[in-house]
């Protein structure tokens, strides 16, 4: 008779910054949930604060644990990551979902599972990865190479507002997926399969071929560069500037080139009744709707940022 336990899958779900990463998540963990699978939601970032974690927890319930690593360098990174697994290891889950941030390469995920005693306790299931329809294919070379890596080894790749690109700029993103692909010499034999449709219509079919799409072993060049020097997370709390006053705020921020390269803007605000407000911006859309909990924090993501100059947008009114 075969004793041996069966192992947890552990799936990735990467994706360049504001690809919708924690949207579609909140999506998989719901379609899991509701076949009776106990899974556990790992945000695993290097920032000081995680917004992310902040909108799944609406997922938090008897078959859903939401677990946080966080750390200022790799190596203490690393190591929480593992020591979050082992805990994670014993509770008999059947799924663990990995949301990094938007700067991580997905070798840190691979390399952490195949050690010990992990590799007894999980096996990896499906890398997944999110790419923005209306990608801004103008990227720095640190940028590009991130995104490469982040579709190297993906089983599946999902765009995302799909329902908001035009037909020019689906084309577009397209091609430069493929062209990073090619800049950093991946060697994968196959294409990953490409899920193009609006969200709001995934069936339980494309969950489950999402699900089960496994992952493509494969090398692509290294380029080696300090990502926290060339990506900055910036953290403004306690704003408490009118609704219509932030989204103005951030819109003209997202333009203005001497604030840097601004590729997100994502927190949360409390209005003049006292209910909180969500704030998630990318070029292509600022959105703000409430939402029943949050933190007095807005978070800054992009390249070569000057926070002097941003802070004069966050002075409150």
């Amino acid at each position: 008779m075969n004793t041996e336990k069966k192992k947890t899958k552990v799936d990735l779900v990467t994706g360049f910054l504001g690809a919708g990463k924690t949207t579609f998540i909140k999506k998989y963990a719901r379609y899991l949930l509701d076949k009776g699978c106990k899974i556990g939601v790992l945000e695993n970032d290097f920032g000081a604060v995680n917004v992310d974690m902040l909108l799944l927890q609406e997922l938090l319930d008897e078959n859903c644990d939401l677990e946080m690593v966080s750390a200022a360098d790799k190596d203490c990174h690393r190591r929480r990551f593992k020591t979050k697994l082992i805990a994670m290891g014993m509770r008999g889950l059947d799924r663990v979902i990995v949301e990094p941030s938007g700067i991580y390469e997905a070798d840190e995920f691979f390399d952490v599972l195949r050690e010990e005693p992990l590799d007894n306790w999980y096996e990896i299931g499906s890398v997944i990865t999110i790419a923005d329809a209306c990608l801004d294919t103008n990227l720095s070379e640190a940028s590009d190479y991130l995104l490469a890596s982040q579709l190297s080894e993906a089983g599946i790749v999902l765009m995302s507002r799909c329902q908001e690109a035009t037909k020019q700029e689906l084309e577009d993103t397209l091609k430069h997926l493929e062209a990073v692909q090619k800049k950093f010499h991946c060697h994968r034999m196959t294409k990953p399969e490409i899920i193009m449709k609006d969200w709001s219509e995934l069936t339980d079919e494309d969950m489950e071929r999402i699900a089960n799409s496994g992952y493509e072993p494969d090398s692509h060049e290294k380029l080696w560069f300090d990502q926290d020097k060339a990506y900055t997370s910036l953290y403004f709390m306690n704003m408490k500037l009118p609704d219509n006053a932030m989204e103005d705020a951030v819109s003209r921020l997202m333009s203005d080139s001497k604030c840097g390269r601004i590729f997100r803007v994502k927190g949360f605000m409390q209005n003049a009744e006292g209910k909180w407000l969500e704030l998630n911006a990318t070029h292509k859309n600022i959105t703000v709707k409430p939402i029943e909990r949050g933190q007095a924090v807005f978070i800054v993501i992009g390249e070569g940022l000057d926070k002097e100059h941003i802070d004069g947008y966050f002075v409150p009114v």
